[in-house]
């Protein structure tokens, strides 16, 4: 390949020159004997210097020396280029992709050759695959490399993970990585690679300083695979030509930066029009807002006097229930005590009514299982109306569920009163059965002890009789017929007593069964009461939410309120757009040629004193009197500004400031 009329290398693992050696290039074994038999005409005097030469000096050591100057001399040109440029770096950089054709070259020397059966495998893939095992943040760029879908060769990997170090600017710290650990190296390359000197070293200390340069190299539409490195010589050897083009580039780079400039401007422009239009989208939006604002406040003041109506209504209920309950609890307390009074002896029904407490316990239990249901509920409801506050809009459906929320209380409170109503009916008509009951008890235990006085008669009569039969039985022998009929009687009447006994102690059982059925209806009004405690508990509930909603409507009030402050700052600050602007059409972007001073001290530019433009006003100046940086209109990342515009930039901030 020849470029400009010059030479060039020949790519990689071709071998050129006399003895079949280049810059980092070798042949494979056995091939410098073919070189040396098959020159062609006019060698014989390239290959007599060859061997004076590799008599003096080793040929390894030269390409050692030739590849460490290319390296310096690719490395050095790229920086000056690159900060020249003063822009991110592409793939189509020319300067760059000599660099990595230079550095593909350094690491091809000395590599050992892999024989397989189809054909010799020489490739740098290798060790660079190594630097993931030295150093663990080189995993990120194996995988991203090995994910790429265009690459089939490991060259090809190889050339894509050179251009991912650089952008990382990570290259120098995995080289370095490699080159400690010569060990593992010695599996890839020879004794006098590259890689294996001190050559090496210095590339690895030279390629730290591309750190400076921002690359940013599209790895994936890129053919990696088929390209061809070849290093051009014409880029390192200065011309005359070359030093006119690189004024041109200069020209050109004043031009596009005028041009940059003038672009700017023309987006400054399309942004004030575009915030004129937010402008009037956001005061027709505000207008709208106030509307519903006056619609929502209309709509709360009516809800509050609802509020307080049902807040009354709700007083007077709970005063009645209250009194009710109070009364029911007296009667039930005085009951309590008759029945401890009277029923002493009945052990037996205190332990059911032990077991019944229980049983309350056990409901007392769900019911609070049930309250944490329904706070958990309450939390989801709160979630809910914290959503609301986003839409204006849906705060009427709220209120109108509201309304009917505080609909069904009324409905529910007034359930409960008709409830307690029938309750107390059935509470009367149960001390009615209870005090025929207890005279019901009274009358059989009155026959019970008449039965147990005759019992008792007709006992102390069979003793009597038994005394004489025994005084009287050798006497009155004629007289046992008789005995023996009156006993017969006896006999009778006890069976009688017997048959009555059974009767009434099924009385008694009757009794107790009717003394559990009163002591179930008790329960059922406790259940009853608790009830109408848990609604309280609701309604209370209730009024905390109301008060939760107007403390929302406040903060939405106060929210409108900072959003037409906000709105009024925002045209402020767009008249000071308009004023900038119009005071930046007459600026103009000066030169670098015409600036030979700066404008601010005065004091003539040289290679440490560069030139800086103002993104300002357009003119130039040295470091020490730009070396600020503001966000402007046209660029809302801070760019630099020269020290009289920050001053006055500050001073107009300052003024719009509240």
């Amino acid at each position: 390949m020849v470029t400009r009329g010059r030479p060039s290398f020949p790519p990689p693992g071709s071998g050129s020159g006399p003895d079949g050696r280049g810059l980092g290039v070798r042949r494979l074994p056995g091939s410098e004997d073919r070189a040396g038999r098959g020159a062609g005409p006019g060698s014989g005097e390239q290959s007599g210097t060859g061997d004076d030469f590799s008599a003096t000096k080793d040929p390894t050591a030269v390409e050692r020396a030739n590849l460490l100057n290319m390296a310096k001399l690719s490395i050095k040109g790229l920086i000056e280029s690159a900060l020249s440029f003063g822009r991110t770096l592409d793939s189509d950089y020319p300067p760059l992709q000599q660099f990595f054709v230079v550095m593909e070259h350094c690491l091809k020397h000395g590599l050992k050759v892999r024989k397989s059966f189809l054909s010799y495998n020489k490739t740098i893939w290798g060790p660079l695959e190594l630097v993931e095992k030295l150093y663990p943040e080189a995993e990120e760029i194996g995988a991203s490399v090995r994910d790429l879908p265009g690459l089939k060769t490991p060259l090809g990997r190889a050339r894509a993970w050179l251009r991912l170090a650089l952008m990382q600017k990570k290259m120098a710290d995995y080289l370095r990585c490699l080159i400690i650990q010569r060990d593992l190296l010695s599996e890839f390359y020879e004794y006098h690679a590259l890689m294996m000197e001190e050559e090496g070293a210095v590339i690895v200390g030279l390629l730290v300083g591309l750190n400076v340069i921002d690359a940013n190299l599209c790895v994936k539409g890129e053919d990696l695979d088929s390209q061809v490195g070849v290093i051009d010589f014409s880029m390192y050897l200065k011309n005359e030509e070359d030093i006119g083009n690189k004024e041109r580039n200069v020209q050109i780079a004043a031009i596009l930066d005028q041009k940059n400039y003038v672009e700017e401007l023309n987006r400054q422009l399309n942004t004030v029009s575009s915030l004129h239009s937010r402008v009037d989208s956001l005061e027709k939006s505000n207008t709208k807002l106030i509307e519903e604002l006056a619609i929502a406040k209309n709509n709360i003041i009516k809800l509050q006097e609802e509020n307080h109506q049902l807040r009354s209504e709700n007083k007077l209920i709970l005063m009645k229930t209250q009194q009710h309950l109070e009364v029911t609890k007296v009667d039930v307390e005085a009951e309590l005590q008759t029945y401890k009074h009277s029923r002493q002896g009945l052990d037996d029904m205190y332990n059911e009514a032990r077991r019944q407490l229980r049983d309350e316990s056990q409901l007392r239990q769900d019911v609070e299982n049930e309250l944490a249901v329904q706070v958990s509920m309450k939390h989801e409801i709160e979630l809910a109306m914290k959503l609301l506050e986003k839409d204006i809009h849906e705060k009427q459906d709220t209120l109108i569920g509201l309304r009917q929320q505080l609909e069904e209380v009324k409905a529910i409170n007034i359930e409960m009163y008709q409830k307690l109503q029938g309750s107390e009916d059935g509470l009367k008509e149960k001390n009615e059965i209870i005090a025929r009951l207890e005279e019901k008890t009274n009358k059989i235990t009155a026959a019970m002890r008449q039965l147990e006085q005759r019992l008792q008669q007709a006992e102390k009569a069979q003793m009597e009789a038994e005394d004489e039969d025994k005084k009287y039985l050798q006497e009155c022998q004629s007289k046992s017929d008789s005995l023996q009929k009156q006993i017969s009687q006896k006999e009778k009447q006890l069976l009688q007593l017997e048959t009555d006994l059974k009767i009434e102690k099924e009385w008694r059982q009757t009794l107790q069964e009717d003394l559990q059925k009163e002591k179930d209806a008790l329960s059922h009004l406790r259940n009853e009461t608790q009830q109408i405690i848990t609604l309280k508990k609701e309604f209370l509930n209730l009024q905390d939410e109301n008060q939760q909603l107007k403390k929302i409507y406040h903060e939405q009030e106060q929210a409108l309120q900072e959003l037409g402050n906000k709105l009024s700052e925002s045209k402020l600050k767009i008249e000071d757009i308009k004023e900038a602007n119009k005071a930046l059409q007459g600026l103009v972007w000066l030169k670098d040629k015409e600036a030979t001073h700066c404008k601010l001290c005065e004091k003539e530019f040289s290679l440490s004193k560069r030139k800086h433009h103002c993104r300002n006003c357009g003119e130039i100046f040295c470091n020490a009197c730009s070396d600020n940086e503001l966000p402007l209109p046209s660029s809302p990342k801070p760019v630099r500004v020269c020290d009289s515009c920050h001053a006055l930039l500050i001073q107009s901030c300052s003024s719009n400031l509240p």
